[in-house]
């Protein structure tokens, strides 16, 4: 028999826990050094999105198992058109990170490089999704079956509803990712042309090598398409104050466009200058009605344009099962990202998050009958709610001077997590008001 005194406290509930808290941090910090070799060996580098997002390794797998199979596994969409419509997205909100990445894929999927001198060079069945590309990005709630319908008129130049679906999913996935690299600031950041050697298919990854695959197999010279694929709550945080402080930011950008401009040319003097000069396009060769942009919703000259309550078509039961039997399983793909999102844990509680989304929905036109919409302006801030308009509705670095998160200070993980709930709200709203008009036209 042992006998213990109370002398001998050895605390092994203390000790126990301690190492279960060891091992769940080094559990953590594994998988995002994983997650962030995965991305590195798909990209040639560690794109600074992937940067940003590792902050969250739990959302981040997530993230790019969607982003993967949407540009490079089975779909209609020939590989170069993807790549084509990410840049037309990006463009949009003049996004010149997320432009010369796809500018470069795009090459390397076998593109055609006249289509890079604007959209007036590329297909036509790409240039008719120019109009609803405008009204997604800025006003989705003006989204029709009309747009649909035009779109898949018979002719040659029609998309299939398939088609149309994948494109759909992408736009909305690049419009909102732009707001994410807004708001971390990424496309303030000299843009490195990505050093993936021409032969290296997409889907290979530096790992394989370890694994004994390395043969990489070259790019086909052969066409890409035959390649095979795998009312307002918004009175504190009016448009004018905006403008005031966009106006105020041009001779600033103004000043820092030349030394960008600078430091790009040094970064990449190891590359070609003609493909240095089409990854580097300038978005606004990609954009027709540079004017568009965002409007209230909720204006008094619009009083026509009638709310989304998700009551009536919600993801949950109209957008998933729509989108995931036109586009195989990319439904469960996105909706693995809203869960992942909504999940990860917030010193601010479920509370916030819950206003933050709902927040977005409504300065897009959806409400939710079951929600005290009092909560957001008790839990939102006035320099919270800029900074969330900001980042969701004018994400153009070019226009909008980016207002500081008013929680000083703040962990770089948590203002990640803020960016990552604009990100996905703002992507599902374009997803719902898109497939509320596809739903309107199969069913008319």
């Amino acid at each position: 028999m042992i006998i213990c005194t109370k002398k001998m406290d050895y605390r092994l509930g203390t000790q126990c826990q301690r190492v279960q808290n060891q091992v769940k941090v080094n559990s953590e910090k594994e998988r995002t050094s994983a997650l962030c070799m995965k991305a590195l060996g798909s990209r040639g580098r560690l794109d600074s999105v992937s940067e940003h997002m590792a902050f969250h390794p739990q959302y981040l797998e997530s993230f790019l198992h969607t982003q993967h199979y949407i540009l490079y596994m089975d779909g209609p969409l020939p590989l170069q058109y993807r790549h084509y419509i990410a840049i037309m997205a990006a463009a949009r909100h003049h996004c010149s990170y997320l432009v010369s990445l796809h500018t470069a894929q795009f090459l390397r999927a076998g593109g055609e490089r006249v289509w890079l001198q604007g959209l007036e060079a590329a297909p036509a069945r790409l240039r008719h999704l120019d109009h609803i590309n405008k009204v997604l990005a800025h006003q989705p709630w003006l989204t029709s079956r009309s747009h649909i319908q035009a779109l898949l008129k018979s002719g040659e130049q029609c998309w299939s509803l398939a088609e149309l679906v994948q494109a759909v999913v992408l736009l909305a996935h690049c419009h909102s990712l732009c707001s994410f690299v807004f708001g971390c600031g990424t496309d303030a950041e000299p843009v490195p042309i990505p050093r993936i050697p021409h032969g290296t298919p997409p889907g290979y990854f530096l790992s394989d090598a370890a694994n004994g695959n390395t043969t990489v197999p070259l790019t086909p010279s052969v066409p890409s398409e035959r390649i095979p694929r795998r009312r307002s709550l918004d009175s504190s945080c009016d448009v004018a104050f905006l403008r005031e402080r966009i106006q105020k930011s041009q001779e600033e950008k103004e000043r820092r466009g030349d030394r960008l401009l600078s430091s790009q040319t040094l970064l990449n003097t190891d590359v070609d200058d003609e493909e240095e000069m089409e990854c580097s396009a300038d978005p606004s060769r990609f954009v027709t009605d540079p004017d568009f942009g965002y409007q209230e919703f909720a204006r008094k000259d619009e009083e026509h344009l009638q709310v989304l309550r998700v009551q009536d078509y919600s993801w949950e039961d109209h957008g998933f099962s729509l989108v995931n039997r036109l586009y195989s399983d990319i439904g469960h793909l996105l909706d693995d990202r809203f869960r992942s999102v909504a999940a990860l844990p917030s010193p601010h509680g479920p509370d916030l998050q819950r206003a933050i989304w709902n927040y977005i929905h409504c300065i897009y036109g959806i409400r939710y009958d079951d929600y005290d919409y009092g909560e957001v302006n008790q839990l939102l801030e006035k320099g919270l709610k800029l900074y969330i308009k900001a980042v969701a509705c004018y994400p153009d670095a070019t226009k909008t001077p980016l207002c500081t998160l008013p929680w000083a200070p703040r962990k770089p993980a948590e203002k990640v997590h803020v960016n990552l709930l604009v990100m996905e709200a703002r992507l599902q709203a374009e997803l719902l008001y898109a497939l509320r008009a596809i739903t309107q036209y199969m069913i008319a």
